[in-house]
């Protein structure tokens, strides 16, 4: 009888690497999104601080997507990791250091850290309970910002420190040039560790877990701590957002907690797609643009745009912007193709 030797591979973690890279892939929609996010910087004129708004808003459904899209942790309270990444970076910056990447480190670690926390929580229940739950988390740490003024500055928002050059070379300018690169760097680091995540036997876990998590459990998978994991993940993420946020505008805001900004960011996912990471950038783009403009069109009656906007791509995309985008796309093509 014939035995079937199998020598492991020395450069398997490369190879695990390039296949989590490699296993989907970009759509029509990827690679649109992606052209708009790098050209625009030659085309935005006195719009790139609208821009790097935009890029910020993507990172934060970004990691709201890992939660909700991809592990099926129902949140509506994900803006308070956005916020505490937001006063940490904020707060270093005023008292330690001003180097910004070294913030956007400490901005990412301390909402990581209260992901974990909370997470020990709010993952024991499923389904409404974890989303009031969630909620409910979010508020008390608003209202704690809120009277705790001798550190968050109250209502009156976090203000004063100063952000050093990026690599000592690069200052944030009027303009916000540099602030729109350094916002897409770190959107394009963010966007290739989550393809790797869920391309990867975890982010297959993962979406197992979301689709039954009894038989994940059943199979053997320890459910609550790759739940965990994810949730720990998914908040330090949406923390370098909120860094990113204090240290290019130079203010914290309770607003940066607020249920409001969570509500948002859910409604993003809904207009772009859930469980794609593309889904973010286009809900993100729609969205930001889409609210700027009918903000500037009518101050007072803009919100019921907004609410008409989200019951059409409810109505017409249900899955999303982004897969009918590729549908559309794959038809054209099919078009062509035919003689």
């Amino acid at each position: 009888m014939a035995v079937l030797k199998v020598t492991p591979s020395k450069d398997t973690p490369k190879r695990d690497i390039a296949a989590s890279f490699g296993s989907h892939r970009l759509g029509l929609s990827d690679a649109l999104v992606w052209a708009l996010a790098i050209f625009a910087y030659f085309f935005l004129g006195a719009y790139h601080q609208l821009g790097t708004q935009v890029i910020i808003m993507i990172i934060l459904a970004l990691s709201l997507d890992l939660a909700i899209g991809y592990s099926g942790i129902e949140s509506l309270g994900h803006a308070v990791f956005f916020g505490i990444g937001a006063y940490a970076a904020a707060l270093f910056a005023l008292n330690v250091l001003s180097e910004p990447l070294t913030g956007l480190v400490v901005g990412g670690l301390a909402a990581g850290a209260f992901g974990f926390v909370t997470g020990l929580l709010v993952l024991r229940v499923r389904g409404l309970t974890q989303v009031i739950l969630t909620i409910a988390i979010g508020a008390v740490v608003l209202q704690v910002a809120t009277t705790w003024k001798s550190v968050t500055g109250g209502d009156d928002g976090l203000a004063g420190y100063q952000v050093a050059p990026i690599l000592g070379r690069y200052s944030f300018d009027l303009y916000g040039h540099t602030a729109y690169l350094y916002s897409l760097c770190v959107l394009a680091f963010v966007f290739a560790l989550a393809r790797i995540l869920v391309n990867s036997p975890f982010g297959y876990v993962l979406r197992g877990i979301r689709d039954n998590d009894q038989r994940m459990r059943m199979l053997g998978v320890p459910v609550a701590a790759r739940l965990l994991l994810i949730y720990s993940i998914s908040a330090a993420i949406a923390g370098v957002a909120g860094a990113i946020s204090a240290q290019v505008t130079g203010l914290v805001a309770t607003d940066s907690l607020s249920f409001l900004l969570s509500g948002n960011v859910l409604i993003m996912l809904l207009i772009g797609g859930m469980g794609r990471l593309t889904g973010a950038f286009i809900g993100g783009i729609i969205f930001v643009i889409f609210s700027d403009r009918a903000a500037a069109i009518d101050p007072f009656n803009w919100l019921f745009m907004l609410g008409g906007l989200l019951i059409l791509a409810v109505r017409f995309t249900p899955q999303g912007v982004g897969p009918w985008i590729d549908r559309m796309g794959g038809y054209l093509l099919d078009r062509r193709r035919k003689p």
